[in-house]
């Protein structure tokens, strides 16, 4: 283990504590409760941000930043309010959907995972294939400014679409994360209470983000 393996460790440690110390566990579930905007800007700011540094350690042997790495986690933060915003509104549907005989949830304990289930699903299968494309574009933009310096006035979308490897966003991001990782992940996401799930979804995206990049570390080794 290197210092940067240590940092890290040491940071997400950190900010795993809060749940842990009493005092600080009690302020964080009041300000999810009455700022849930801004947590969920701060939490994935900084936990997705984490998870984009582990999966370049992890397919690249070394810590490095990504290319404007500050506006990658402004838009990690914008998207953490936006998954605040669609964690709520697709709860609320399906809850009304089931009261209304349109989709079977079952009865007892057996109830609480269905409708989770559900939740997920369905969120998954309608707004995580819009955010996926959105969320590739931004980081494109972000690489041709910050990474080939590009003037951002000089970046036109077709060029931002060209370079965009759309074989395997759907193939495997969408195709494949989504029924296999993301699905189950956010069942049990919605199986906990209100409070915890926007911070569990960031953590998630750390532990997406690792698999990703042993996945593309072990198909970079394989031979031709």
């Amino acid at each position: 283990m290197n210092r940067g393996d240590l940092l890290w460790l040491t940071a997400l440690c950190a900010v795993s504590s809060i749940l842990l110390v009493p005092a600080s566990h009690q302020i964080f579930v009041e300000v999810t409760k009455t700022h849930p905007y801004f947590m969920g800007f701060i939490k994935f700011a900084i936990l997705a941000t984490m998870g984009e540094l582990l999966a370049i350690r992890i397919s690249g042997g070394r810590w490095e930043n990504p290319p404007g790495v500050i506006y990658r986690s402004i838009v990690w933060g914008v998207i953490g309010m936006l998954i605040v915003l669609m964690f709520e509104m697709f709860s609320g549907g399906v809850a009304s959907a089931v009261s209304k005989g349109l989709l079977w949830a079952g009865t007892g304990e057996a109830h609480k995972v269905w409708m989770a289930f559900w939740i997920a699903a369905i969120m998954n299968l309608v707004f995580a294939p819009t955010f996926m494309t959105a969320h590739r574009i931004t980081d494109t933009y972000i690489d041709l400014i910050c990474g080939e310096g590009i003037p951002f006035s000089d970046v036109k979308l077709s060029a931002v679409l060209a370079k965009i490897d759309w074989q395997g966003l759907i193939s495997f991001v969408v195709m494949k994360t989504i029924p296999l990782f993301w699905i189950p992940a956010h069942t049990i996401v919605f199986l906990l209470p209100p409070e915890y799930r926007i911070l569990t979804a960031a953590y998630l995206s750390i532990a997406l983000g690792a698999i990703l990049a042993y996945g593309k570390r072990e198909k970079n080794q394989s031979p031709h």
